[in-house]
C-alpha cells in the first residue's frame, strides 16, 4: 500500500496536459482546418453531439471511435491524419496529408470533409483555412508566390523560430470560403517543429475569429448604450433644479439600470472570453519569435494595425458599459437621499399639523366638557328640586331660594364627578 493516497482527479489532471501534442509533419504536406461554433449558449451545448458528429464522419472512413465524453482525438481517416479538439465555445477540426496539390490552394482538399457531414454539423463554420506546408525557397521564388497566392496589402509575412521556416497569410477569405496560410520550412526544420508552426497558425485565427466576437457585440450594443447614456445624463443633470418630480426621475433612474445590468449580464461572458482569446493570440504570435522578411509586415505588426483597434474597442465598450451601470446607481443613491429627506419634511409638516388637531381636539373636548357640567348641572339641580320642594314647604322657603341653594353644590359635586372620570379614562 502506498504511503500516501493519491488526489482522485491527479492522474486525469496530470494526462490533461499531454493530451493535445503538436502534429508531426514531414515536408511537404498540406492542412485544412475547420472550426464549428454554436450561435448561442455555445458555452452550454451538449457535447455528445459534437462527439456524435465527429463519429459520423470517422464512420465514413471506417475509423476507430474516441473514448465515450473525449474531449480530443487523433487518427488516420484515409490518407488523412485527423486531429478533433473540443473546446469551451467551439470545436475544431484539423486534417493533415502529405504532399502538396499542384495548384495551390485548391479547394478540393477540403473535401476531406464531405458536403452532406458539414451540413448536419451542430453549429456553424466559425473560421476555416487551407494551410500549405512546403520546403523553403530561395527569397526570389518565394516572394513570386507570395505574390501570387496572397492579398498584397494584408499580407503578413515572417521568419519565425530562429529563420527555420516563413510563415505567411492576409486573414482574408478566398473565393471557396477558406483562409490560407503558407508554412516554408528549411529541410533541417525537424517534422516537431513544423507541426508547432502550423498549430499555431490555426489556433491564431481561430482565437483571432473568436475575439472577434466581442468587437461584434460591441457594435451590436453600440446604439442602445448611446440612448441610455444621453437619457441618463439628461435625468441626471435635471436632478438639481427639480423640475421633475423625484419619485418620477427615481423610477427612470431604475429602469436605466435596469438596462443596463442587463446588458452587463449578457455581454460579461464575452467580454470575458474576448480579453482571454486576445491573450492567447497575442502569446501565440509571441512564441514564434517573428523576424521580418523582405520588408513585409510581421503577423504582429498586422495584428496592431488591423486587431488591436478592435480589442481596444470592446474594452473602452466594457469599460463604459460598467461606468455607466455605476453611475447610474450612485445617481439613485442620491436621488433616494434626497426623496428621503423630501419625505422627512413632508412628515415633519405632517405631524405638526397633527399637533393642531391635537391641540384643537384637546380645547374642543375642554369645551364640551364645560357644556356637559352645566347641562348635567342644570337637570340635576332640577331633580334635587323636585325632592327637596317637600322640605321647603316645612321651612317655609320658597321653591326660588331653595334651587339656588341647591345649586351650587350639585354644579361642584357634577365638576368633581366629571374630573374624576376623565382622569382615571388618562
Amino acid at each position: 500500500m502506498p504511503p500516501i493516497e493519491d488526489h482522485p482527479l491527479r492522474y486525469q489532471l496530470t494526462n490533461e496536459m499531454h493530451a493535445r501534442p503538436f502534429p508531426s509533419l514531414d515536408l511537404p504536406c498540406t492542412a485544412v482546418f475547420l472550426a464549428v461554433k454554436r450561435l448561442e449558449s455555445a458555452a452550454g451545448r451538449d457535447t455528445n453531439a459534437d462527439l456524435e458528429h465527429l463519429i459520423s464522419l470517422l464512420d465514413r472512413y471506417g475509423a476507430q471511435h474516441p473514448q465515450p465524453g473525449a474531449s480530443h482525438y487523433s487518427g488516420k481517416i484515409g490518407r488523412h491524419y485527423l486531429k478533433w479538439e473540443s473546446h469551451t465555445e467551439f470545436v475544431t477540426y484539423t486534417a493533415f496529408r502529405d504532399g502538396v496539390s499542384d495548384r495551390a490552394f485548391d479547394p478540393a482538399e477540403f473535401e476531406v470533409f464531405p458536403d452532406d457531414w458539414l451540413k448536419n454539423a451542430p453549429g456553424h463554420r466559425m473560421t476555416s483555412a487551407l494551410i500549405r506546408v512546403d520546403q523553403l525557397k530561395d527569397d526570389d521564388s518565394l516572394r513570386e508566390e507570395l505574390g501570387d497566392w496572397f492579398v498584397a496589402d494584408s499580407i503578413a509575412v515572417a521568419r519565425v523560430l530562429d529563420n527555420t521556416a516563413v510563415v505567411a497569410g492576409d486573414f482574408h477569405i478566398d473565393p471557396a470560403g477558406h483562409l490560407r496560410f503558407l508554412v516554408a520550412a528549411a529541410p533541417d526544420a525537424g517534422s516537431r517543429r513544423i507541426g508547432r508552426i502550423t498549430q499555431r497558425l490555426c489556433e491564431i485565427e481561430t482565437y483571432k475569429a473568436m475575439s472577434m466576437l466581442g468587437f461584434a457585440r460591441v457594435r451590436e450594443m453600440s446604439p442602445t448604450l448611446g440612448a441610455l447614456d444621453q437619457r441618463l445624463t439628461h435625468l441626471v443633470g435635471d436632478m438639481p433644479g427639480g423640475a421633475v418630480k423625484a419619485e418620477d426621475t427615481l423610477d427612470n433612474l431604475l429602469e436605466i439600470s435596469a438596462e443596463l445590468e442587463g446588458m452587463v449580464a449578457r455581454s460579461s461572458y464575452r467580454f470575458g472570453a474576448t480579453v482571454a482569446y486576445e491573450q492567447i493570440v497575442k502569446q501565440r504570435i509571441h512564441v514564434m519569435r517573428e523576424e521580418r522578411f523582405d520588408g513585409r509586415q510581421t503577423f504582429h505588426e498586422f495584428m496592431m494595425r488591423r486587431y488591436d483597434p478592435a480589442m481596444r474597442t470592446v474594452r473602452s465598450a466594457k469599460d463604459r458599459l460598467d461606468a455607466m451601470a455605476d453611475r447610474a446607481m450612485r445617481a439613485g443613491e442620491l436621488l433616494r437621499t434626497r426623496v428621503d429627506v423630501e419625505r422627512s419634511a413632508q412628515n415633519q409638516a405632517l405631524l405638526e399639523s397633527m399637533n393642531r388637531r391635537a391641540d384643537m381636539q384637546l380645547r374642543l373636548q375642554r369645551t364640551v366638557e364645560g357644556l356637559s357640567v352645566v347641562a348635567i348641572s342644570y337637570y340635576a339641580v332640577s331633580l334635587a328640586s323636585y325632592v327637596l320642594y317637600p322640605a321647603a314647604e316645612m321651612l317655609d322657603i320658597s321653591k326660588g331660594l331653595l334651587t339656588a341653594l341647591v345649586t351650587l353644590p350639585v354644579v361642584g359635586l357634577v365638576f368633581w364627578m366629571i374630573r374624576r372620570v376623565r382622569k382615571k379614562m388618562e
